[in-house]
């Protein structure tokens, strides 16, 4: 059911609930508005191929739609949800553009490089790569943060976003755009999320250094950095008693929805976004860094 443009959940309105990872976006209560309903394309990424990882559900899923509305074919990288990854390809395709579904993990370079090669081999080139792809998950303790858990979240988070533009930059042109995902934690630190926090905190400083690298071949390179954003990582990386009430640390005492993010991705992609580069674009309902 689409969601009216006014109808945003207040935390009272999220119960707790507690799913296996990874979650299914359609198990949730309530479902994240992703579907792109309340926004107004205009043509801003006409005939651009867009590589979105993590694009099977949540912030990955809007974007991959709000880039379709805009004229984008799309390639998604997603690890393990089919069905959702199926949701994504279904809802592009609606808006008559096309999307190329790669199952892979981002943590192998080899699985980066092949699912270049396939969207080089779908769509011929490739314009725009979005790096969304991430790990969490809840430890409350830091003795509980195993050495397993911190490999896993870094390889996701950092790893897998170096490895997709490895693969991806020998194909990107002047003018073409790297989009990374960050987070408000990788700014001001989250004690239950210490990993994730430090990953993200590396993708900042990856996406500035790497921006400097790229600006003489024209290749932008910036952040999105959400703050609390209602995605099945919630309810599968956190307690059932962190979900209930979910969030009220920003200053509109909410938590964002994936449609509220994607316009973001979309101006960084576009001509619009022409002369940034190098930048944290902050979405966070107003969780100020300092």
């Amino acid at each position: 059911m689409t969601q009216s443009k006014e109808f945003r959940p207040t935390p009272e309105q999220i119960p707790g609930q507690k799913l296996d990872y990874p979650a299914k976006q359609s198990d949730m209560t309530p479902q994240p508005d992703s579907d792109l309903s309340n926004y107004r394309a205009a043509g801003k990424l006409q005939g651009k191929v867009a590589l979105i990882t993590g694009g099977d559900s949540g912030i990955g899923r809007a974007v991959a739609i709000a880039y379709a509305m805009e004229g984008a074919d799309v390639a998604i990288i997603y690890n393990q949800n089919d069905e959702d990854a199926q949701t994504t390809r279904e809802a592009v395709e609606k808006k008559q553009q096309n999307c190329l579904n790669i199952k892979a993990d981002v943590r192998d370079f080899e699985s980066c490089r092949q699912a270049v090669e396939q969207t080089i081999n779908k769509y011929g080139k490739l314009n725009i790569l979005v790096n969304n792809a991430a790990y969490q998950m809840v430890q409350e303790s830091f003795e509980d943060l195993s050495i397993e858990q911190f490999q896993r979240t870094i390889e996701t988070n950092v790893y897998g976003y170096f490895y997709m533009v490895k693969a991806a930059l020998p194909h990107l042109q002047a003018g073409d755009a790297i989009i990374n995902t960050g987070s408000i934690v990788g700014k001001i630190g989250k004690q239950f999320l210490i990993d994730y926090s430090t990953s993200k905190g590396a993708v900042h400083t990856f996406t500035k250094s790497l921006a400097l690298n790229l600006a003489e071949r024209n290749i932008r390179v910036n952040a999105v950095v959400p703050g609390p954003v209602w995605t099945p990582n919630i309810p599968a990386t956190m307690p059932e008693k962190m979900v209930e009430n979910f969030d009220k640390d920003s200053a509109l005492k909410r938590a964002g929805q994936p449609e509220e993010l994607a316009p973001a991705y979309v101006f960084l992609a576009s001509q619009d976004g022409s002369f940034v580069t190098g930048a944290l674009v902050d979405v966070t309902g107003g969780q100020l860094s300092s």
